[in-house]
């Protein structure tokens, strides 16, 4: 089981990460914030300070069209952000 499935690279994440130095990433549903810190530890060699999570639910949405009402939605994902030791950083770019 993968903890870590993919960074989150955004404006507001990447302005985070240079300040403060926090980074984002989407893991799995059912992974705690150990899991997390030791996932992300192991991964990119660096000693992990914070874990915050986020869960996000499924977004539903329906669309009137000419053939007919169309309804989709989005895909639930757990959001971690992670502040690691001053003066550590990572690359995303290098590692992806």
């Amino acid at each position: 089981m993968s903890i870590i499935i993919k960074p989150i690279i955004t404006e507001k994440i990447t302005k985070e990460g240079e300040v403060f130095n926090r980074f984002g990433f989407v893991v799995d549903k059912k992974a705690n914030k150990v899991q997390i810190k030791k996932a992300v530890e192991a991964a990119y060699g660096i000693s992990v300070v914070e874990v915050n999570t986020m869960n996000y639910r499924a977004d539903r949405t329906t669309k009137y069209t000419k053939s007919g009402l169309i309804s989709g939605k989005t895909n639930a994902y757990k959001k971690a952000i992670v502040q690691v030791k001053e003066g550590e950083t990572i690359d995303f770019y290098n590692n992806i």
